[in-house]
């Protein structure tokens, strides 16, 4: 769970923005209908786009964004600023081996010139808040295991590392799954492959990159 000492951090870090105008909010799917001012969603597809392929180093096409957000439209927040994407986060959440409500963290991404204003951590809240709000047993994700801010983030967050999967990136690069138990079932697995170490070979996914 997220701790009272990280949520203080955030609220320390999120301070600082109060001159920026920073406006969050959930994605919302475009409007049926034929009148152009209902689009603008579509417009929202189209920056988060250019965002995550400016930020991350794996490609995507779009109908790997189209899968996530238009299916779970509602676990995908944007942070904007004058209107303008700045940070988003794109995730799911589905009965993983019909055991558990597995949330799954796909895409996180915040411009370079406003990464350690405390955005990225808002926007991990959000989603983390709505998954729990939803009864989710767990949440997942994968991060390249030299993003050291992105791991310091995490495991601030609660999250642990479970494995270490093997040229998991297209690079060839390795990457660290992490966990955030939610539920008690949860956090006795997560100990358990907590003790076996985070350097397990890699195994086939259906998820994506973070």
């Amino acid at each position: 769970m997220i701790s009272s000492s990280v949520q203080h951090s955030t609220a320390s870090q999120l301070s600082a923005l109060n001159s920026m105008t920073i406006e969050y909010r959930a994605y919302r799917p475009p409007a049926a209908s034929d009148d152009p001012t209902q689009k603008s969603e579509e417009k929202d597809l189209t920056a988060i786009q250019n965002l995550i392929d400016q930020v991350l180093q794996e490609p995507y096409g779009i109908y790997v964004y189209r899968y996530f957000i238009y299916q779970w439209p509602h676990l995908c927040f944007l942070a904007l600023e004058d209107g303008n994407v700045i940070g988003v986060i794109v995730c799911k959440l589905d009965p993983h081996r019909a055991v558990r409500m597995r949330g799954y963290i796909a895409m996180i991404a915040v411009v370079t010139r406003l990464r350690g204003k405390g955005i990225a951590s808002q926007l991990l809240s959000l989603a983390v808040s709505k998954m729990i709000e939803l009864k989710a047993d767990e949440i997942v994700l994968e991060t390249r295991t030299d993003n050291e801010a992105a791991l310091r983030l995490y495991e601030r967050l609660g999250f642990v590392r479970s494995k270490r999967m093997h040229r998991y990136y297209l690079d060839s690069s390795d990457a660290y799954r992490l966990i955030l138990p939610l539920t008690e079932e949860s956090t006795i697995r997560s100990c358990v492959l907590a003790s076996e170490g985070a350097s397990a070979p890699n195994e086939q996914d259906n998820g994506m990159y973070v």
